[in-house]
């Protein structure tokens, strides 16, 4: 008999932050493939047998290829297990599960998917920033970052994201985040747009950075903001000075 796969969002980086149904899946699974992204606080709650197994993708280096990753979460189903997939963030924002549970499907494996909460929103909320606020932003887009290079994006969508949203999260941008800058300002958006760049939103090792279109890159150069980080676009950013509740780190 088959067994059955859960796809949990472990949540932006605070363990507190995952969903009650989310730990239970950690606590009752006998296999959990984690990610880098998820806390590994998190598997201190799993079963003392329950077999661990890495799946970590870092940029440009990945510990297991995609392909693997899902042939090995259906072979552990297959041979009847409880089976957690636990992904950094929730599993339907860049996390590829429709990838992950198609070949469950092809296989008559039984799955279900727990939402977790996304960095782009919560990475924010840590810093002081709402994503939203009335009179300031109504729109909110979330863009993966690393595919917006050379022609990948249209000019269609740039014009779309730099006059037609108010706040833009970019995840996985970090490595062209200048490109990203000067693409928005040469599709309309005002240069003086405020930026903040949230690096391991959530966690003890939180930072924040801010300037605008034409300086933030600068600024994360210069104060070596580490991946992974949200990179957030849009008025509400002004929104920090007042409301920054979170104790981050400053080294």
């Amino acid at each position: 008999m088959n067994g059955k796969v859960f796809f949990v969002g472990a949540g932006p980086g605070d363990p507190d932050l995952i969903t009650v149904k989310g730990l239970r899946c950690i606590q009752t699974s006998d296999v959990i493939l984690y990610d880098r992204l998820a806390n590994p606080e998190l598997l201190k709650y799993a079963q003392p047998h329950a077999e661990l197994i890495y799946c970590g993708k870092h940029p440009n280096h990945h510990m297991m290829a995609q392909e693997q990753i899902n042939e090995l979460i259906a072979q552990k189903a297959l041979e009847g297990k409880l089976v957690t997939r636990l992904k950094g963030g929730d599993p339907c924002i860049f996390g590829r599960v429709a990838e992950e549970a198609e070949i469950l499907v092809e296989n008559g494996i039984a799955y279900e998917i727990v939402p977790g909460i996304t960095s782009g929103i919560a990475a924010p909320a840590y810093a002081g920033i709402s994503v939203t606020q009335r009179k300031v932003a109504t729109t909110f887009t979330m863009v993966t970052g690393h595919l917006c290079q050379e022609d990948t994006l249209s000019p269609e969508k740039w014009q779309a994201l730099a006059t037609g949203t108010d706040t833009i999260a970019f995840y996985m941008g970090m490595g062209n985040i200048a490109y990203l800058c000067e693409e928005l300002i040469h599709y309309g958006k005002n240069p003086e747009t405020p930026v903040a760049v949230i690096s391991w939103g959530t966690s003890a090792e939180q930072r924040t950075v801010t300037g605008c279109l034409t300086t933030i890159a600068t600024t994360v150069q210069q104060h070596k903001v580490p991946n992974p980080a949200i990179i957030l676009i849009g008025e509400v950013v002004r929104m920090r000075d007042k409301l920054a509740w979170f104790e981050e780190k400053t080294g």
